[in-house]
């Protein structure tokens, strides 16, 4: 007979281990932003482009805790801070907020996202068909400078 695996407890980051992290880069001269762990996440993960549905299939999870983590209504297990900062292209440093964000994530317009966007739809396509669009834009691009 076989018998379930029983699931461990997730690994979570204690608020005082967050907090004593933070003042311990603040006396360091490290910046210290009043940015919350959530709005911080929700920031990347716009910045990159990506909806709450998006980061929550990625990350193997629903939307609505990912709703819950920007919102800091439940704490985030280790190995998802982890699994987020590798997935917002950030240190886990910059996700908590002990170091500043990358500055070309800050400066993200809406224009850039939704290029971005786009550029992610494009490689959905079969491979004929960017390379037939990459020959329309290298054609306009000629033509412009």
């Amino acid at each position: 007979m076989h018998t379930p695996a029983l699931a461990q407890p997730a690994l979570t980051l204690p608020p005082e281990l967050i907090c004593g992290a933070i003042e311990m880069a603040a006396k360091r001269g490290a910046p210290r932003t009043e940015e919350t762990l959530g709005a911080r996440i929700a920031r990347l993960r716009r910045d990159k482009g990506l909806t709450q549905v998006e980061l929550a299939e990625r990350l193997g999870v629903t939307q609505p805790a990912v709703s819950d983590y920007e919102n800091g209504d439940i704490r985030l297990p280790a190995d998802v801070v982890v699994q987020i900062a590798r997935l917002l292209g950030v240190s886990t440093d910059e996700l908590l907020g002990l170091k500043d964000s990358t500055p070309g994530a800050r400066a993200s317009s809406p224009r850039s996202r939704r290029l971005y966007r786009r550029l992610q739809d494009i490689e959905k396509l079969p491979r004929r068909d960017q390379q037939a669009l990459l020959r329309t834009i290298e054609a306009f691009l000629s033509k412009a400078g």
